[in-house]
């Protein structure tokens, strides 16, 4: 199996290096490691004085998904990793999902996590808990998946499409509810990633990330799993917006609730 490495930054030099050094550690080796820096304008293009072997590719920033786009069509490998530049693999992360691919005829898979805040390891939510996936309704309540643990064959990005572009955050649920209404995402029951929390937007900690996953669902509002979850978070966001007395929310989200029923 030939991988591709995919590392997305943008002004994180340091924790960059951290990124790079836990690939190269990687017990089996990638055949090459990308890293598309999204607009730094700290000192990240120096990285490639640090780490001559790495494909750097700067662009102009325009997000993460355009980030990881850019990285999946520079990919020469039939196997792509991606990798979050603020994240860190465990040393055994690509060998464990070889060997995983390699009992497993799947097109994608992902592993189990350490979550860190504040130099501590925190324990994940219930409602975050891993498993084989076999179809797209068992992720649209919740995005369950890093994309810093997956492994994914490049062709599958033919079928399903790239990232989009349009959504700033939650691209990564968007694209898994498309992979999963196509094919099963196997699971490497493991903790072979770290995601460590810099501020309350990550780890699911951003009480706020239901209204881009809405964002997200309403482009396959013609699925009926999607339709019903779409209509439980509008109820729910309505009920928050009417408790607020927010009449401009009310009226819109009544709308689109209208449009479901």
């Amino acid at each position: 199996m030939d991988i591709s490495v995919v590392i997305t930054t943008y002004n994180r030099y340091t924790l960059l290096k951290r990124a790079i050094n836990s690939v190269l550690n990687q017990t089996y080796k990638p055949k090459e490691i990308i890293v598309v820096d999204d607009g730094s304008v700290d000192n990240t293009k120096d990285i490639k004085k640090e780490f001559k072997d790495i494909n750097y590719i700067y662009q102009q920033n325009r997000g993460i998904s355009s980030a990881r786009n850019k990285g999946i069509k520079e990919a020469k490998n039939n196997w792509i990793a991606f990798l979050d530049d603020d994240d860190e693999w465990l040393d055994e992360k690509l060998e464990q999902q070889k060997n995983y691919h390699d009992k497993h005829n799947l097109k994608i898979s992902y592993t189990d996590e350490i979550w860190i805040k504040n130099n501590q390891i925190v324990n994940t939510p219930k409602k975050y808990k891993k498993f084989f996936i076999k179809n797209h309704t068992q992720i649209i309540s919740y995005n369950i998946i890093a994309p810093s643990s997956i492994l994914v064959a490049k062709e599958l990005f033919d079928e399903v499409g790239l990232f989009d572009e349009d959504l700033k955050i939650c691209e990564d649920y968007d694209f898994f509810i498309r992979v999963a209404q196509k094919y099963p995402i196997g699971f490497v029951d493991k903790k072979l990633i770290k995601k460590y929390a810099h501020n309350q937007n990550q780890l699911g900690f951003n009480r706020f990330l239901d209204n881009y996953r809405i964002k997200a669902l309403e482009k396959y509002k013609e699925d009926k799993s999607v339709k019903n979850e779409l209509i439980k978070k509008y109820k729910i966001i309505l009920n928050g917006a009417s408790k607020k007395g927010d009449k401009k929310l009310v009226k819109e989200i009544s709308l689109k609730l209208e449009s479901l029923l």
